[in-house]
C-alpha cells in the first residue's frame, strides 16, 4: 500500500512503543540545503556555509537563502580572469583535440577555488605554488608500469592579515558602522587592500560571508552619505555577483538572466535590466546562450536555412540565456572537455563478460546506475580489468565506505586522498595519474569542480567509470555532474538489475518510484515510533540510540546514526546531539564544546563531511580519529568547521551506510521533506531502520508527488555540443 493502513507495524525494539503510520514530515530546516537538508558544520549564521551549498530545493534568486559561501570570488579577481576566458574561448572555437586541457592559469583558479572553499585562502589570492595540471600525455600501452608516486604538494595557506591591513580594516568598518568582529574576515576576503577597497566600493563588503545587501547598503550609506542610491553600478555589480554565489549554495552553476533581473528587482535596484547589463560589460559575470546539438540543423543538409519545420520553428522554445560566474563556467568547460577527450581518445576494446563489461571494454565513458546492491558491480568489473593487466583503480566519495582489503592493498581510495595526492597511484612527470581505469563510486556526490579536477588528471585512452544511484540526494557543492552525464545521453548507460533485498530493500526501491509501502519486517527491520511534538522526538531518539536498538540487535550506540531534516529547531541536529552527548559522553566540552570520545562531523571543505571520533587536544588544535587517520582540526577552524556527529543531516549521511540509522521526523519539518530526501535517509541503514515519526501524512505526500527541483547548470549542454549523441547503447 502507498500510506499506512493504521494496522499494526512490525514491533519495536524492545520497549519503545510505535504504530504503522507511516512517517510525515522532519525538523525545522534551518538554511536548509538540498531537498530542505540543512548546513553542514559551519553553514549556519555562526560559520561558513558547509553542506547547505549543495541544495536541491533551488530558491529563486530573490528569496531568502542559506548564508554566503566561504569562497564567494571578489570582484576583481573575476574581472582579471574574463580575459583570460575571452582568449581561451577563441582558442578552442574548433573541435577538441584529444588530450587539450585548461590552460596553466585557468587550472590554476580551480586548484585556488578549492582552497578558497576549505578556509585556507582569499579569494582573491591566485597562489604561484598551486600545481598546475600539465598538458594531457599522448595515448600509453596498457602494460606500461607505472609510475612512482610523486609527494603530493604542501597545501599553501594564504598570508595571515599584517596588523596593519587589520587595523586599516577596524578603522573603515567603524566609519561605516560595521561590527570589529568582521575585520578578520573582511582582510581574508578581500586581502591586504581591503580596506582600500571598502572605502573605493563599500559594497564589497558582500564579498564577506554572512554580510547580507541590506548590511552593505547601511555600509555604503555610512561611508558615502548622499552619493549612493540603489542604482549605483557598484551596488548593482556586487549584488548580481552575490545572487549567483547564492545560487550556487542551491547547487546552480548558473541562473537565467530573468532569475537574477528577478533578483535584483527584490532588492530595490531600478533598472535590473541595465543592471546586469554593466555586470557582463565590466567582467564581474558571464553571459550564456546555450545550444543543444540535438537541435541544431546541419547546414550541410539545409543550405537553404528552411529547414524541415524543426528547431524554432517546430515551437521548441530556445534554450534561456543564462548568467554564471567565472569559476563555475570554467569547470564546467573543463570537464565536459575532458570527459569529451576520455571519449576520444580511449581504443576500443572486444571484452567478454557482462553488460557492464562490454560497455567498459568499447568506450571511455561509462555511467552505471543501481542501488545498495547494485554497488559490488563497479568493483567487481574493476577486479577483471585488472586481471587483464589494466593499471585499474576504485574511488569511493565516503573513506568509511571502502572495503578494508580493497584499501590495504591500494586498489580502493577515497576520492578526497586520490585528488590530494596522499593515496592512489603515482602522476607522471607530465601530472597525469598512471591508470588506465577509474571507478568513482557515489558519482552523485560529484560537484562540478571536483569533477574537474578528476577528469582532468586523467591520461588520454583511460577508460571512466560513474557509478552511483540516481535517486539520491545530489551533490552538496554546485553541479550536477552525474545528472547532466545521464541526461546528455553522450555514452553508454547501464542500469543495473540487482534489486537491493529484505524489507529494507523493498522499502526504499518502492520510495525510489513514489510509493511509501508498508513491509513485512518480522526482524524488525523496520519500525514505526509515532511521537506527539518534538520534545518527545529527541526522548525517543535517544532511548533507541542508547538502549531499544542496542538491546534489540546487539549492536553498540557507535553502529547508529541518527538522521534529521535540519540543524536547526527542537529537533534537529543541535538538539539531538546535545541530547545523545548527555546520555553517551557526558563531560564540560572543555575542548571548544568536545570531549574525548565525542563523535564528530568534520568538514575539511565545503560540502565534504568525515566522520570522526575526539581524540584530545594540544596546542595545534583538537586531534580527531577518522577513516583517513588521525587529523588536526585547528583552534581557529573547530568552531566553523565541526558539529558532533551522532546526529546528522541526510546530506551529511549521503554516501555512508551504517548498520542502524533512526530518521526523525518532527512535526515542524514538513517542508523539508522530499522524495530524493526520505530516499536517501532511509537507504543509509544496513540492518535496521526505526523512523520517529511526528506527522500524519507529510511523508507519503512527499514520498508521492514532492521531487527534487532541476539544478540550472550548462554541463549537458556543453556534452551534448561536443560530443554526437550515440544511438542506444
Amino acid at each position: 500500500m502507498t500510506e499506512p493502513s493504521g494496522e499494526t507495524a512490525p514491533e519495536a525494539p524492545e520497549d519503545v512503543a510505535h504504530e504503522d503510520a507511516a512517517p510525515s514530515a522532519g525538523p525545522e530546516e534551518e538554511t536548509t540545503g538540498p531537498e530542505g537538508d540543512a548546513a553542514a558544520p559551519g553553514e549556519d549564521a555562526s560559520g561558513p556555509a558547509e553542506e547547505t551549498a549543495g541544495g536541491e530545493d533551488g530558491k529563486a534568486a530573490g528569496e531568502e537563502a542559506p548564508e554566503l559561501s566561504e569562497a564567494q570570488a571578489e570582484l576583481a579577481a573575476q574581472r582579471e580572469l574574463r580575459a583570460r576566458i575571452e582568449a581561451r574561448k577563441a582558442e578552442k572555437s574548433g573541435p577538441v583535440a584529444g588530450g587539450t586541457k585548461l590552460s596553466g592559469t585557468a587550472a590554476d583558479l580551480l586548484a585556488a577555488v578549492r582552497a578558497v572553499e576549505g578556509g585556507s585562502a582569499s579569494g582573491s589570492a591566485f597562489f604561484e605554488t598551486a600545481p598546475e595540471p600539465p598538458a594531457a600525455p599522448g595515448p600509453r600501452d596498457a602494460g606500461r608500469p607505472p609510475v612512482p608516486a610523486a609527494p603530493a604538494p604542501a597545501p599553501v595557506l594564504a598570508p595571515v592579515p599584517t596588523a596593519g591591513a587589520l587595523a586599516g580594516v577596524r578603522e573603515v568598518l567603524a566609519r561605516g558602522g560595521a561590527p570589529e568582529a568582521l575585520a578578520s574576515r573582511t582582510a581574508a576576503a578581500l586581502g591586504e587592500q581591503a580596506a582600500e577597497a571598502l572605502a573605493e566600493d563599500p559594497w564589497r563588503l558582500l564579498a564577506v560571508p554572512g554580510v547580507r545587501p541590506e548590511q552593505a547598503d547601511g555600509f555604503a550609506r555610512a561611508l558615502l552619505g548622499g552619493a549612493c542610491g540603489p542604482d549605483d553600478p557598484r551596488r548593482t555589480v556586487a549584488l548580481t555577483v552575490w545572487l549567483l554565489d547564492r545560487a550556487a549554495l542551491q547547487g546552480h552553476t548558473a541562473l537565467t538572466v530573468d532569475e537574477v533581473r528577478a533578483g535584483l528587482a527584490g532588492h530595490g535596484v531600478p533598472d535590473p535590466e541595465e543592471a546586469v547589463g554593466t555586470a557582463v560589460s565590466e567582467g564581474a559575470v558571464l553571459l550564456f546562450q546555450e545550444e543543444d546539438a540535438a537541435e541544431e540543423e546541419d547546414p550541410e543538409e539545409d543550405p537553404d536555412g528552411a529547414g524541415d519545420g524543426g528547431g524554432a520553428g517546430d515551437g521548441v522554445p530556445p534554450e534561456p540565456p543564462l548568467l554564471g560566474l567565472d569559476r563555475y563556467a570554467l569547470a564546467e568547460e573543463s570537464l565536459a572537455e575532458g570527459l569529451a577527450r576520455l571519449v576520444r581518445t580511449v581504443t576500443p576494446q572486444e571484452w567478454d563478460g557482462g553488460e557492464l563489461e562490454r560497455a567498459v571494454g568499447g568506450h571511455g565513458l561509462v555511467l552505471h546506475t543501481g542501488g545498495e546492491a547494485a554497488r559490488a558491480e563497479p568493483p567487481a568489473l574493476a577486479a577483471a580489468a585488472r586481471e587483464r593487466g589494466l593499471r585499474t583503480l576504485v574511488t569511493v566519495h565516503a573513506p568509511e565506505r571502502l572495503d578494508a582489503a580493497e584499501r590495504a592493498a591500494g586498489t580502493a581510495v577515497p576520492l578526497a586522498a586520490l585528488l590530494s595526492g596522499t593515496a592512489g597511484p603515482g602522476r607522471d612527470e607530465e601530472g597525469a595519474l598512471a591508470l588506465d581505469l577509474l571507478v568513482v563510486l557515489d558519482a552523485p556526490q560529484l560537484d562540478v569542480e571536483t569533477g574537474a579536477l578528476l577528469v582532468e588528471a586523467l591520461p588520454d585512452g583511460c577508460r571512466l567509470v560513474l557509478s552511483g544511484d540516481p535517486e539520491v540526494l545530489g551533490a552538496a557543492g554546485p553541479g550536477a555532474v552525474f545528472t547532466d552525464a545521464l541526461t546528455a545521453r553522450v555514452c553508454p548507460r547501464v542500469a543495473s538489475r540487482r534489486p537491493d533485498p529484505g524489507p529494507l530493500g523493498e522499502l526504499v526501491s518502492g520510495i525510489g518510484i513514489g510509493e511509501l509501502n508498508q513491509v513485512e519486517a518480522p526482524g524488525k527491520e523496520v519500525v514505526i515510533v509515532p511521537v506527539r511534538d518534538a520534545g518527545e522526538a529527541v526522548h525517543r531518539t535517544v532511548q533507541l540510540v542508547a538502549d531499544s536498538v542496542p538491546r534489540a540487535f546487539g549492536l553498540s550506540p557507535e553502529d547508529t546514526r541518527v538522521i534529521t531534516v535540519g540543524h536547526g529547531g527542537s529537533a534537529g541536529t543541535r538538539a539531538l546531539n546535545a541530547a545523545l552527548k548527555q546520555r553517551l559522553n557526558p563531560g564540560p566540552g572543555r575542548f571548544g564544546g568536545y570531549d574525548p570520545g565525542d563523535r564528530v562531523a568534520y568538514a575539511p571543505v565545503p560540502g565534504r563531511t568525515v566522520a570522526g571520533t575526539v581524540l584530545g587536544a594540544d596546542a595545534e588544535g583538537l586531534r580527531l580519529r577518522t577513516a583517513d587517520g588521525e587529523v588536526v582540526v585547528a583552534k581557529e577552524r573547530v568552531e566553523s568547521a565541526l558539529r558532533h556527529g551522532w546526529a546528522l543531516t541526510a546530506h551529511q549521511a549521503a554516501g555512508g551506510r551504517w548498520p542502524a540509522v533512526v530518521a526523525v521526523l518532527p512535526g515542524d519539518a514538513a517542508g523539508g521533506l522530499s522524495r530524493p530526501w526520505v530516499y536517501t535517509a532511509f537507504g543509509r541503514a544496513e540492518r535496521h531502520l526505526s523512523v520517529v515519526h511526528g506527522v500524519d501524512q507529510a511523508l507519503p505526500r512527499a514520498v508521492a508527488e514532492v521531487l527534487a527541483p532541476a539544478r540550472t547548470t550548462r554541463l549537458r549542454p556543453l556534452l551534448t555540443g561536443l560530443l554526437a549523441v550515440p544511438g542506444e547503447e
